[in-house]
């Protein structure tokens, strides 16, 4: 195993491999941070080019642009409020308020250390676990993927700080939304209007764009006139030393860590979750968790390190399926399945015997890119920081020209720019009424996978709802889910009656 792993990194190491590895990092690190690109479309537009390299080398290339996307999106997400990838949105809760109060030099340097961090993590578990958990996640069926939504969706009671009424009905409409297109089991039609464009439903991506970045475009430009040079927030690089924080409170963020990089690479290897769904629900639990959830949300680095941990240990979570029974972990790997197909690469179990080799180049591939990663956006932050000197007058004109060029991008149809306005004004609409979007984002997300796995497996146990709770796995995940509803309940009426105990005490 040490003997495959040395040649693996003395491949990788070489000057070529250093070259392109390089390009893919940085190449990778802008598609992420572009509002609109993502590490799939990164991925798919180099494929291409990686046909006329050799078999190690173009997978080299495609890993580094996985981990160089995945990564880069909390640059836009900490310094823009705009996710640069579906993996940034819940970096953007806490990111950018840390920015506003004059610390982006300090959210960006907590999301890179904790990127690298989370993904040297999942790189372990993929090295040292792989196919323990591969199947695991493979006895995973219907019953057990709709008890994990069914949990998920119910912790948009945290979200819904506030009023959870709103909390609720943004939750309900991000599922409406979901619907749209061609039922998942019986393949009739839902609110297409006969528009064959709605078949296939909206696009994650566009819903986010449009949600996240065209609503804060708006935003923006209602209350920003004309900026004069040197009118905009700056932030002094003089007095930032290293990454920008302690010792003190990279060590306290030390259980965080180690949650978020659980979640993150747990999420990564069940089949079609991936980093959008890892990033939130770590955020979730790190809130729910925390002795201080009130301050989520208003720019503490407990968010950043929750989402940024967990959506950058979604990479080795999602190639251990892939890598070691060929299922793609989520759309970035199926687009890297295709990539190792075009190489005549077979993934599956016998990959580990036939070509132990080339495993180990991965694995060694993998360790330098995060390195290179770490390295290039660490000389890089002072440049990211810089953004914040360009006029809001200037920049969101080019920012909104970016979400419609990546929006178009993605099936090359007008319909989908028209779909990031639409969500754009909805989302204007929740900030006026005061209405959290988070919810919405869980709703949509999980909400298809709720509906599929329900049908499925009412179809496996004849209807029988029963079938949900008598397996072990998924009966686990409804009562937790049951108890996490019950718990706030249980909660403030007991708050209520030690108050009530309290006024008649003092009677």
């Amino acid at each position: 195993m040490l003997n495959l792993f040395a040649q693996g990194l003395a491949t990788v190491l070489t000057p070529q491999y250093l070259l392109w590895q390089v390009i893919g990092t940085v190449v990778g690190i802008i598609f992420g941070a572009i509002p609109g690109l993502t590490a799939v479309m990164a991925i798919a537009l180099f494929l291409p080019m990686t046909y006329s390299m050799s078999m190690g080398l173009g997978i080299s290339v495609l890993i580094a642009l996985y981990i160089g996307a995945i990564s880069g999106g909390l640059i836009s997400a900490i310094l823009l409020k705009i996710p640069g990838t579906p993996s940034s949105v819940a970096t953007c809760w806490d990111g950018h308020p840390l920015a506003a109060k004059g610390q982006a030099a300090k959210a960006l340097g907590v999301g890179i250390v904790f990127s690298f961090m989370g993904t040297i993590v999942s790189i372990i578990a993929l090295v040292f676990i792989a196919p323990t958990l591969a199947k695991l996640a493979l006895r995973f069926g219907p019953h057990e993927y709709f008890a994990i939504a069914i949990f998920s969706l119910t912790l948009i009671a945290t979200l819904s700080t506030g009023s959870m009424v709103k909390g609720l009905f943004s939750g309900v409409i991000g599922f409406v939304f979901a619907t749209v297109g061609i039922a998942p089991v019986e393949a009739t039609r839902r609110f297409t209007f006969g528009r064959f464009e709605l078949n296939n439903g909206f696009d994650t991506l566009t819903v986010l764009v449009g949600l996240f970045a065209i609503t804060e475009i708006i935003k923006v430009a209602e209350s920003v006139k004309y900026e004069a040079e040197g009118s905009v927030t700056t932030v002094d690089m003089k007095k930032i030393k290293g990454f920008g924080f302690s010792w003190k409170e990279f060590f306290g963020q030390m259980p965080n860590f180690a949650r978020s990089s659980a979640i993150g690479v747990g999420i990564g290897i069940l089949p079609g979750i991936g980093g959008a769904t890892s990033n939130i629900l770590s955020y979730l639990v790190a809130k729910k968790q925390s002795k201080h959830p009130e301050k989520f949300g208003t720019g503490i680095i407990d968010g950043v390190v929750a989402s940024e941990t967990a959506n950058n240990a979604t990479i080795g979570g999602a190639l251990i399926p892939l890598l070691t029974l060929g299922i793609p972990g989520d759309g970035v790997t199926a687009i890297m399945l295709g990539g190792f197909l075009i190489h005549g690469v077979q993934p599956g179990p016998m990959l580990f015997r036939t070509q132990a080799d080339l495993i180990y180049t991965i694995f060694a591939s993998l360790i330098v890119c995060s390195i290179l990663m770490l390295v290039i956006e660490f000389y890089g932050l002072r440049l990211f920081v810089k953004l914040l000197r360009v006029p809001k007058h200037i920049l969101l004109p080019v920012i909104f020209v970016l979400c419609v060029v990546g929006a178009f991008g993605i099936s090359s149809r007008v319909f989908d720019v028209w779909t990031i306005l639409l969500f754009g004004v909805i989302g204007y609409g929740f900030t006026k009424f005061q209405i959290p979007q988070a919810p919405f984002i869980i709703g949509f997300i999980l909400g298809p996978m709720a509906e599929t796995n329900l049908r499925r497996g009412l179809m496996l146990s004849d209807n029988n709802f029963m079938g949900f709770i008598t397996n072990p796995l998924s009966g686990a995940f409804l009562l937790i889910a049951l108890l996490a509803v019950l718990w706030p309940i249980f909660k403030s009426l007991v708050l209520k009656n030690g108050k009530k105990r309290q006024t008649n005490a003092t009677m």
